[in-house]
């Protein structure tokens, strides 16, 4: 199954997290098929990058987001 969620970067302490789809197998910050956005919650307000079409392509194609990635997807 794929998933749309977050994967983390960043350093301890001062997350960012790129907006990916995966397959739900494999791990958080293991491989993925294609990145779609970021979040940076570190800075005021929390900045939000989102490419709503490839998102939208992925979730017609079944494709399932995560609750975080879905909360995001509608502040987008």
């Amino acid at each position: 199954m794929v998933k749309i969620r977050l994967q983390r970067v960043g350093k301890k302490k001062a997350p960012f997290y790129h907006i990916v789809v995966a397959d739900s197998r494999s791990p958080r910050d293991g491989k993925i098929i294609e990145q779609i956005g970021t979040y940076d919650p570190m800075t005021e307000p929390a900045k939000l990058s989102l490419d709503k079409e490839k998102c939208d392509t992925w979730i017609k194609n079944g494709a399932k987001p995560t609750d975080t990635v879905k909360a995001l997807i509608e502040k987008a």
